[in-house]
């Protein structure tokens, strides 16, 4: 039997939804606040977190789809398997006291905001999907990783004795950084809980994929003697998930990949305020599991 919905008020965020560049003259209500910007219409919006159920099968799958794009991962099943593991993560939604909404308008793919949770990918390697996870961290280390990053992904996957977390962190690109303090908190709690209860989340290592965007700016460059523009300046990074910098400065090794040739989802948002293409990446951090709480407590001395 599932175990009983858990709701956790998360806090009052504004979502800006791009490409709305009309807004019709209306009263606002007390509730709901409505402003034209630059970059579109921006809605205050009250979300809260709970456990993940069947009906967020789709929002759920949605988003890991915007991770891992054509990675050859079953997503059915690692969404079935998020959702048997209930007592462990949040999924974002539309707090239900929200009277902004109208549900007729609202799909049901779109319902999930964001998922934050972990996975256990040492504990479960019968499931097709955790193996198939595996083999893609393997894979990818062995085409992007330097050597020596590649050793040790290899020799941690390998290790049985040091258990690894996945972590999931996605989220529409549109939603406040702030809203992960609260998710992550309330992640390590549910961790602390089912280790008291001798189930598999004590890990020696987390693995977080993380999704990133590389700008450069067409209209910075030096010309060289032969009057050949130079580009090799650094590009900027642009992070989906700006917390997940942090991740990256305390991680023990990190590779990169581009993502250019393959498809994301319309889920993950709408770039603007440039004209300078803007190319996506993952990048995949491997971490130690006892400098999490101190990432966290970084994050939110940063981002409050």
């Amino acid at each position: 039997m599932a175990a009983p919905v858990k709701k956790r008020e998360i806090q009052e965020n504004v979502v800006k939804r791009d490409g709305d560049d009309e807004q019709e003259s209306s009263g606002s209500e007390d509730d709901e606040q409505e402003q034209v910007g630059e970059s579109g219409l921006e809605i205050q919006v009250d979300f809260e977190g709970r456990n993940p159920q069947d009906p967020d099968y789709h929002g759920i799958k949605t988003l890991l789809q915007q991770l891992f794009l054509k990675a050859h991962i079953d997503l059915g099943g690692l969404t079935d398997f998020i959702i048997a593991q209930n007592y462990i993560g949040s999924v974002v939604k539309q707090s239900e006291d929200f009277e902004g909404s109208d549900e007729e308008d609202v799909e049901d793919t779109f319902d999930v905001f964001g998922i934050t949770t972990v996975i256990n990918i040492t504990d479960r390697q019968n499931l097709p999907c955790i193996q198939q996870l595996r083999d893609l961290l393997q894979e990818l280390s062995s085409d992007h990783a330097t050597d020596a990053a590649y050793t040790m992904i290899k020799n941690v996957l390998q290790n049985d004795s040091q258990p690894i977390g996945l972590l999931i962190n996605e989220r529409f690109i549109n939603i406040p950084a702030q809203i992960s303090i609260p998710l992550f908190e309330n992640l390590i709690s549910e961790m602390k809980r089912a280790n008291s209860r001798n189930m598999p989340f004590n890990f020696s290592y987390y693995i977080l994929i993380c999704k990133l965007y590389k700008m450069e700016d067409k209209k910075i460059g030096t010309k060289t003697k032969n009057n050949k523009k130079n580009n090799s300046a650094t590009p900027t990074i642009i992070w989906s998930n700006p917390e997940e910098e942090i991740f990256a400065e305390k991680a023990l090794i990190s590779f990169e990949f581009s993502v250019e040739n393959e498809s994301d989802s319309g889920l993950s948002g709408t770039w603007t305020e440039t004209d300078d293409e803007m190319k996506p990446y993952r990048r995949v951090l491997l971490f130690e599991a006892s400098t999490l709480q101190s990432i966290i407590n970084t994050i939110k001395n940063q981002l409050s």
